[in-house]
């Protein structure tokens, strides 16, 4: 897998039935970025504990509902709508540009949250989706289970 999360979050989104759990789990209230940087984490042997949960909640909350949210609420507005009219079509295709953005900029703010975290023998990858999932109401435990299916292998 990459070594900066970037890279592992386009890596493990473009696996089958990835982008499909991710958007089950954000359905539930999951973030994704949160989601995929527990990935990350417990794939490079990083162990979870609260303080790092909350540490990275801090980091990925603010910038959720303050910048990715209001994109994806607009681009979701304009779904219906866009798919009769050119123009918007356009400008909505640019939201989503600033969208993908914005998760990408939120997934740097996580892995610098993160630098210097040491890494231990064995992967912590079940322990870190469970924290990060752990405030999700309805959780698809499916969703979850391909998601790790996906970064394993197995």
């Amino acid at each position: 897998m990459s070594p900066d999360l970037w890279s592992f979050s386009l890596t493990l989104y473009a696996r089958p039935g990835v982008e499909q759990a991710c958007l089950q789990l954000q359905s539930a209230g999951v973030s994704v970025c949160l989601l995929l940087c527990g990935a990350w984490l417990g794939q490079r042997g990083i162990a979870c504990n609260e303080q790092r949960l909350q540490q990275l909640r801090g980091v990925a909350q603010a910038w959720d509902a303050d910048v990715v949210q209001p994109l994806r609420a607009l681009r979701m507005q304009w779904k219906v709508a866009a798919t009769q009219d050119a123009e918007l079509h356009s400008l909505r295709e640019q939201v989503k540009t600033l969208e993908l953005e914005a998760e990408r900029i939120l997934l740097l703010r996580l892995e610098r949250s993160a630098e210097g975290w040491p890494q231990a023998a064995a992967t912590d990858l079940a322990v870190w989706l469970e924290g990060v999932t752990a405030e999700a109401a309805h959780l698809d435990r499916d969703a979850l289970h391909q998601l790790r299916v996906a970064v394993t292998g197995t």
